[in-house]
């Protein structure tokens, strides 16, 4: 397998060679993304970018603004005799009279383009010159007595495009793109292109339940990337700069109204891949290697290259590459769902630097292997920015030891920008922590540090200094239990503090819970707190405040703690405190209340249950 960045090859179909267009007619490139390297890119993908606005919805929805005004010129009866033209020249190529139909429907811009020939000739008065080099052998006199949808037809069939033009407009496709395209894919034939528009539409937007995901993950992968794009990832960023251009960016790539006349215009040789012999065997081996049928098209449009590729010669040797390094096939299907560029050349090239970066800092192979299973963006993320943020934690003290058990419970730490890093350890060292704590933090609660400061943490601060926690126990209250500042305010804390006022406890007494033991506002009210407070008021008879006093008590299991501690002290008569009863390790419980210096049965505490 070659070690250098490459683009995963594209299936080699044989191609009608196109007239080349004069100079002046290729359009300018695409701009590349910032993350990207200069490189000669095909005329396919040097394509305009796409006008706000326009057709977008393949034989449903009615024209654009856009479409429509370029027939505005037009008399609403000279714009019907066109698109009857154009269906008459659908049907010629082969389509269906259904789908001739609304393919005209949806592709005014032709139609137009055709109408105004046929009027530039009637005003010119060229129709002698246009029929003998049209091949017609027409006189001037002869055509201008044909009716003008007969003259739209036969300057349509001038074309010899074969309806492939109106057909991408139809889907969307801007019609300087489909001009340039439709010699490309016009042998496979009119018949065949329809049937095969309309399966790549089924295959990526049969279902929108993941189209949240899916925009989210793009945005994900865009932002995190940070080693050079080979040229897949070029033309993958390029598809995604086109849909950030417009209404909604990438946040649309799931739906395919949107997003299909970008994925044709940066990807055309789609139209080419053959339905029974590449793509329905592509989603059967997806499928095999544990990627959910719901869940193929994520895939897919998130790396359209792979489309692209063959299976045996391209994909398999890059899995395999994976399975050497030692990441097993059932976690490769994992992987590849939360980040598809994993069959980037790039990004294998680059995982074998981190592999070599990772020895040199003496964390093991292992470890990475961990982080890249749960989180696989880490692979695209430069050696040089994982490096900016090992000295940040060397800064905080953390040692090499401490260092794997970070990285491998969030592995996202690793694609922070240091100036974020930087400013969450501000974060804690305005309230009031040393270095020491702070890296003491970290190591307790990683994710912490994933936290964006003003949306999550300072929010979390904020609330509870408003419900009453004194700013003066915030730091205590954090430093026992970081984990609250990755709580939920609406789903976790807000639940929580009610159902705790709701008991009859005052805000006084709540505050002073989560002061002294901060853990409890994690707890399950429905498994843990409402069984335990029923117990400890209903059988203990004790009263509210003790909870208030104790508010530890929710830590302890009710079954192997609580309930023979307390079982044990009613035979004996004894009655005491909640504190007294469970503070207190097996030992000193026994030698105090039993007379003897071990329980027959270890009580251990259990948290949370």
């Amino acid at each position: 397998m070659a070690t250098t960045a490459a683009t995963l090859p594209f299936l080699h179909i044989p191609l009608p060679k196109p007239a080349t267009p004069p100079p002046h007619a290729l359009p300018l490139p695409t701009k590349l993304h910032p993350k990207t390297r200069p490189h000669p890119l095909p005329l396919l993908i040097l394509l305009p970018r796409r006008r706000r606005g326009g057709p977008i919805a393949a034989f449903s929805a009615p024209a654009s603004s856009s479409a429509s005004a370029s027939t505005s010129s037009l008399s609403a009866y000279d714009a019907r005799e066109a698109e009857a033209a154009v269906a008459e020249l659908l049907r010629e190529s082969g389509a269906s009279p259904a789908d001739a139909d609304a393919i005209a429907v949806r592709a005014p811009g032709y139609a137009a383009m055709l109408a105004d020939g046929v009027r530039e000739l009637d005003e010119l008065g060229l129709w002698a010159s246009w029929s003998s080099g049209a091949g017609g052998g027409a006189v001037e006199m002869e055509m201008g007595r044909l009716g003008f949808r007969r003259n739209v037809y036969l300057m349509g069939r001038s074309r010899r495009d074969h309806g492939v033009v109106p057909l991408l407009e139809s889907v969307g496709v801007r019609l300087s793109s489909a001009k340039l395209i439709a010699p490309y894919v016009a042998a496979a034939g009119l018949p065949v292109l329809i049937n095969r528009v309309k399966f790549l539409k089924e295959m990526l937007f049969s279902s929108s339940d993941y189209a949240t995901l899916i925009g989210r993950n793009a945005k994900r992968m865009m932002t995190h990337l940070s080693i050079p794009a080979d040229d897949a990832l070029q033309r993958t960023l390029s598809f995604f700069e086109k849909m950030e251009a417009r209404y909604g960016g990438v946040n649309m790539l799931g739906h395919g109204d949107v997003s299909f006349p970008y994925l044709i215009e940066s990807f055309p040789m789609l139209l080419l891949c053959s339905e029974d012999d590449h793509l329905k065997p592509l989603i059967n081996f997806l499928e095999y290697i544990g990627i959910p049928s719901p869940r193929i098209a994520s895939v897919l449009l998130l790396f359209p290259p792979i489309i692209l590729s063959d299976i045996e010669n391209d994909i398999k040797p890059r899995i395999h590459e994976w399975e050497k390094a030692g990441i097993e096939q059932e976690y490769v299907g994992m992987m590849l769902l939360k980040y598809p560029w994993i069959l980037s050349t790039g990004v294998i090239e680059n995982y074998r630097q981190i592999l070599l970066f990772f020895k040199r800092k003496k964390i093991t192979s292992t470890a990475l292997g961990i982080a890249a299973k749960s989180w696989p963006h880490i692979l695209g993320c430069s050696t040089k920015r994982m490096n900016s943020i090992l000295e940040l934690f060397n800064d905080l003290g953390i040692s090499k030891k401490m260092v794997v058990p970070v990285i491998t419970s969030s592995p996202q730490l690793l694609l922070r920008k240091p100036d974020e890093f930087v400013q969450t350890v501000v974060f804690f060292r305005e309230m009031g922590f040393d270095k020491e704590t702070v890296g003491r933090i970290l190591c307790r609660s990683p994710e912490v540090f994933a936290s964006n400061v003003e949306s999550t943490l300072k929010k979390k601060i904020n609330f509870l200094v408003d419900f009453g926690v004194s700013k003066h126990h915030l730091p205590r209250t954090i430093r026992k239990y970081p984990e609250l500042l990755l709580l939920d305010i609406n789903h976790t804390l807000l639940p929580r503090m009610n159902y705790l006022l709701e008991v009859g406890l005052s805000k006084k007494d709540v505050c002073s819970m989560i002061y002294r033991f901060s853990p409890i506002l994690g707890y399950s009210i429905e498994l843990v707190m409402k069984p335990k407070l029923v117990f400890l008021l209903r059988t203990m008879k004790k009263p509210l405040k003790a909870i208030v006093e104790y508010p530890r008590y929710f830590s302890y299991s009710l079954e192997r703690k609580i309930k023979p501690r307390f079982l044990v002290l009613k035979n004996r008569k004894i009655d005491c405190s909640v504190t007294d009863m469970l503070a207190k390790n097996d030992e000193l419980f026994a030698e105090e209340y039993l007379g003897t210096g071990l329980l027959q049965k270890p009580l251990q505490p259990s948290k949370g249950s």
